[in-house]
């Protein structure tokens, strides 16, 4: 269930992100900003110790998707992700397609 989850906020923040490149000011950045605000509230609930750093452990437990990508977010090799972190790996995946 977590999975189909993670997997359903990935599609909403790639749809968000090729929407707000087609419309930033419509339904677009609505979109974009409605699947912001639910990355961030996974986010907060994954990260159980609440400083903002997601451990690989947290992301398993919370956010598996971020845990199989988990390598590929921490660019700075700190043991941890951060909520801007993985916006803009997502936004990267995206801009790919």
């Amino acid at each position: 269930m977590k999975q189909m989850i993670a997997a359903i906020v990935l599609c909403i923040v790639c749809a968000g992100a090729s929407a707000q490149a087609l419309d930033a000011q419509g339904a677009g950045g609505a979109r974009m900003q409605h699947a912001m605000q639910q990355l961030d509230a996974r986010f907060s609930a994954a990260n159980v110790t609440h400083d903002g750093k997601l451990t690989r452990e947290q992301a398993q437990q919370g956010m598996p998707r971020v845990a199989q990508h988990f390598d590929e977010i921490d660019t700075l090799k700190a043991g941890y992700v951060t909520l801007p972190q993985i916006q803009q790996f997502m936004m990267q995946q995206a801009a790919a397609r």
